[in-house]
């Protein structure tokens, strides 16, 4: 017995690779397709649609290859109200759950599309409090209603940027280039940051140790001043580093006035943490006297959160990190709301961890001298993520001249 069934797709489905990694999906899953009805826009700004016919000798695979062609914004024509299963026990999801993207998404409940609050990939879709949301493995509750199957969910996949220039060839065209004129780009981005706070969106930062390394902490410190920082995500090597630079003038060790060693350099970081951890909370240590400058110090002193989450090769750690990284994630998903613009520096796993939990609808840029950061970032979903390759110290020292004039 052959199974069949019918699906749509709108979008631009030609320039942005839609259709075809649609039709690679399914021929690799073992099924047939064919294209019933294909109707392109006229226009660049017109969306085309598409109608496909499938088949597949096989139920379950069937229903498998559906659930992964939402990702590309592929839905079923004919469909029904979404199934809801509860919960077995707290932490695990009912088997065939619907495995969520970052897309935004809607659910059929009682013949009506709800839309779902908090777009995150790699989660259920969960029945709580009169609509559904997004709710991470751990966090879902023996009995919560769980969206099961591709039944009654519709996935809508954004169109891809586009580029000012209409040319079909050109050079320093790709997403990640350590070509492209970087004075344009930090322009782009800072015009990016206005728009975003006057809009009345938060900008979320997530930062690395290397900007410490480089010599850009005061730079970033400007823009906290500034009120270019709204939230920050990090990691224990971050703040630590920081709050070093401002205890000893060393980052790791290093002279960061010199570029060199220091004798007994090397213990500098973890004397930090140890001072730090005697006042309770690096709040504590700057309202003591003990912090006095640094990226750090301008965060509590402007009453900017930061969200601190630690790994298993953390000295220390500081006070304020997140040993518990489910506790870690909980706290950087309560810093997202009215985020509009997100900026990573420096950092790939907090890079790739926040992207994760980022709606695509959140403009996303990345910034490290590594090309690698960035594509590793867009292949793990964040298919928004504009990179740009540079020295970070540099880079932040532009930034904050383009935005406030000062660079300390």
């Amino acid at each position: 017995m052959t199974i069949t069934e019918v699906v749509q797709m709108q979008g631009h489905l030609i320039d942005s690779g839609m259709l075809s990694r649609a039709l690679d999906d399914i021929l690799g899953a073992g099924a047939d397709y064919e294209i019933q009805n294909l109707l392109f826009g006229k226009t660049k700004n017109d969306e085309s649609t598409a109608r496909i016919y499938i088949s597949h000798p096989d139920q379950t695979a069937m229903n498998d290859l559906l659930v992964r062609l939402q990702n590309h914004g592929v839905n079923p024509v004919e469909t029904s109200d979404a199934e809801l299963v509860p919960a077995p026990m707290d932490g695990v999801f009912p088997e065939g759950f619907h495995s969520s993207t970052n897309f935004e998404t809607f659910v059929r409940l009682d013949g009506q599309w709800i839309s779902v609050q908090n777009p995150e990939m790699d989660c259920g879709l969960v029945l709580r409090d009169g609509g559904v949301t997004t709710v991470p493995m751990s966090d879902v509750e023996a009995g919560e209603p769980v969206v099961i199957g591709f039944l009654g969910v519709k996935v809508v996949v954004p169109p891809p940027p586009r580029p000012a220039s209409e040319s079909i060839f050109e050079f320093m065209n790709s997403v990640v280039s350590s070509e492209k004129p970087q004075a344009l780009q930090v322009r782009q981005i800072a015009d990016q940051m206005r728009d975003c706070k006057a809009a009345g969106k938060r900008i979320l930062w997530v930062g690395g140790p290397a900007i410490v390394h480089t010599g850009g902490s005061p730079a970033l410190s400007a823009l906290v001043e500034a009120g270019y920082v709204d939230v920050l995500f990090g990691g224990n090597a971050l703040a630590t580093h920081d709050i070093e630079a401002n205890m000893y003038g060393t980052s790791l060790g290093i002279d960061l006035s010199k570029g060199s060693g220091v004798e007994h350099g090397h213990e500098n970081h973890i004397r930090a943490i140890n001072r730090v951890r005697a006042h309770g909370t690096i709040a504590a240590a700057v309202e003591a006297g003990v912090i006095t400058g640094g990226l750090m110090h301008a965060l509590v002193k402007a009453d900017k959160p930061f969200v601190l989450v630690g790994s298993v090769r953390d000295d220390g750690p500081l006070p304020d990190v997140y040993a518990d990284v489910i506790e870690g994630q909980r706290a950087m998903r309560a810093e997202l709301k009215d985020v509009g613009f997100a900026i990573m520096v420096a950092t790939m796993l907090h890079a790739i961890a926040t992207g994760n939990i980022l709606p695509a609808s959140v403009p996303l840029v990345c910034v490290d001298i590594n090309p690698s950061t960035v594509t590793k970032l867009a292949d793990r979903g964040s298919a928004q993520a504009q990179g740009v390759v540079t020295d970070i110290g540099l880079f932040l020292e532009q930034l904050a001249f383009e935005l406030v004039g000062r660079t300390s």
